[in-house]
């Protein structure tokens, strides 16, 4: 597929100066005595690929409603392209909507579905045609442009949903739970093709989710949200490295969570967490003293034999291993009663595991592999 590679410098809001595509201006909704988005502000860039990441009643969705004109705030302003967008009826915004079940029409073709729209605004039929033509060689369906939905697979369907929301070139595309009816195989595999697509049409895309892998890869900026209010806002590996808080660290993968004292030294800082273990070597902000937690990724902790020359050592003994082909996870039981968890990637092909169960190992990890947080 042929695409139009985004700078990799493409960061429009580190640049203050930047006018953002969409502003959530102080944005409440509630319904009766809940509320659903409390007081929220956020900006949203042309040519971005966002992502809403959350549980299950966290405000996602409501917020891409409103965005779609299906809701309005209860308080507060959206501004999409300059434009207040309260009193724009939905069909007459400049967005348009991908819904998990695709809503195709059964009885019209790959084509007609992609078309539909457009016949709808009175374009002309030639240029119907001609626009149909380019959006079925954007999703390389030019085989199945015949075809009705039900004789094409799941992950074409999507991609005629996809085709058919793009057609009318909206400068926002929101993408409700695109790809939760596909297996995870081709999940996988159709993220990079929205990203392609992406990439290719300049579009800016809102993706609701609440897979976080999902999120992780296609978007170039991510918001976790809790209760109606954004936790954090920020570019994936930014998440994933410095999650601002142990609600983020736990959300996105795997982290082990250590209660602690934290104390100032002349190297960093250490924290003192369990009794009898010792003190953990990091590095933590200087408005950090005190009760904190620290987070680590299993993948940041070493597992070992024998006692390593390290920043951090921990002695436990294997309570429970999972083999998941690539990697294993260890887990590792403490003196304390704390379990902690450490990959190891499998890069050889070999008989054994290198630990069993009940084998005494060594847990070491760098005075960077960790997070200091204040809650």
């Amino acid at each position: 597929m042929n695409t139009q590679t985004i700078d990799s410098n493409f960061a429009p809001w580190e640049n203050a100066e930047e006018t953002p595509l969409i502003d959530f201006q102080n944005v409440t909704k509630r319904f009766g005595e809940f509320t659903a988005i409390d007081n929220l502000n956020l900006k949203i860039y042309e040519r971005e690929f966002f992502a809403l990441l959350g549980p299950s009643g966290c405000g996602k969705t409501t917020l891409m409603r409103m965005l779609a004109g299906f809701e309005n705030p209860t308080e507060g302003t959206i501004i999409l392209d300059g434009q207040d967008i309260a009193p724009v009826p939905p069909n007459k915004r400049s967005t348009n909507m991908m819904f998990q079940s695709y809503a195709l029409f059964p009885h019209l073709s790959v084509a007609d579905n992609i078309a539909f729209g457009l016949k709808r605004d009175g374009m002309a039929k030639g240029d119907v045609d001609a626009r149909v033509d380019e959006m079925i060689r954007l999703v390389q369906l030019g085989k199945f442009a015949k075809r009705k939905p039900d004789q094409i697979s799941g992950g074409q369907r999507q991609r005629v949903a996809l085709a058919r929301a793009l057609a009318r070139a909206p400068k926002l595309l929101l993408l409700d739970e695109p790809l939760g009816a596909l297996d995870k195989k081709l999940r996988q595999e159709t993220q990079f093709e929205l990203m392609d697509i992406q990439e290719s049409t300049g579009t800016t895309f809102v993706i609701v989710t609440h897979d976080q892998e999902e999120a992780m890869t296609v978007a170039s900026r991510v918001a976790v949200m809790d209760h109606g209010k954004l936790v954090q806002v920020d570019t994936p590996d930014r998440i994933y490295e410095n999650p601002n808080s142990t609600y983020v660290a736990d959300f996105i993968g795997d982290v082990n969570i250590l209660k602690g004292h934290a104390s100032k030294t002349d190297a960093g800082c250490t924290i003192a967490w369990g009794e009898g273990q010792p003190e953990i070597n990091t590095s933590c902000g200087t408005e950090l003293r005190g009760a904190v937690h620290y987070a680590i990724r299993p993948e940041k902790i070493a597992v070992s034999a024998d006692k390593p020359d390290a920043a951090n050592v921990l002695k436990g003994t294997v309570l429970d291993i999972a083999y998941l082909g690539n990697i294993s996870t260890y887990y590792v039981k403490l003196a304390t009663g704390e379990v902690i968890k450490a990959q190891a990637a499998n890069n050889r092909r070999i008989s054994r595991r290198s630990f069993t169960w009940e084998d005494e190992v060594y847990l070491s990890f760098t005075d960077t592999a960790g997070v200091v947080l204040a809650q």
